[in-house]
């Protein structure tokens, strides 16, 4: 199984990305977006279900937006959102919307080029999870989340800048 960052920690990770035109089973299962807004009828009928059950996570490609699943969102129990090169930031866009303006409380999860240099920022903007690039150490990243104590901008998880934490 492969392991992630889940809430700062090591976890293994339990979803499975599956192919658009792939049979789903009653694993944890990531569809992605394209697959899930192509649906009709019955098709749908059964990924709402599955969505509804916890089973069904989505995937955010690029050029996906967060806007086009909106609502949506609050359903599944884990989002994915792919960072196609480490310089491209429309995920932490994608992440903030999200979480302040769609109401999204499950896993939301970085995946694809994800490097070290990255978490900080995007915990700060709603990840809880992050799968890491393959070569990216992972019991080093987790120790570079205690590399700022605090920041003193408000972000995802406090909105008052840090005059306004202290006392």
């Amino acid at each position: 199984m492969t392991q992630i960052i889940l809430d700062k920690q090591i976890a293994q990770d339990d979803w499975v990305l599956v192919a658009d035109d792939a049979t789903l089973s009653g694993n944890k299962e990531v569809i992605n977006f394209s697959r899930w807004n192509s649906a009709v009828d019955t098709d749908k009928a059964d990924l709402i279900a599955k969505r509804d059950a916890g089973t069904l996570g989505i995937q955010l490609n690029a050029g996906d937006t967060a806007d086009l699943l909106a609502q949506d969102s609050q359903g599944f129990a884990l989002i994915n959102v792919d960072f196609p090169k480490f310089a491209d930031g429309r995920g932490y866009s994608a992440a903030r919307l999200l979480r302040e303006r769609y109401g999204f409380s499950g896993q939301l999860r970085a995946v694809g080029d994800v490097l070290f240099d990255q978490l900080f920022f995007m915990m700060r903007c709603g990840f809880n999870a992050m799968a890491m690039r393959e070569d990216q150490d992972l019991e080093l990243a987790v120790k570079g989340f205690e590399t700022f104590s605090a920041p003193y901008q408000g972000d995802v998880n406090d909105a008052r800048p840090l005059f306004r934490r202290r006392g």
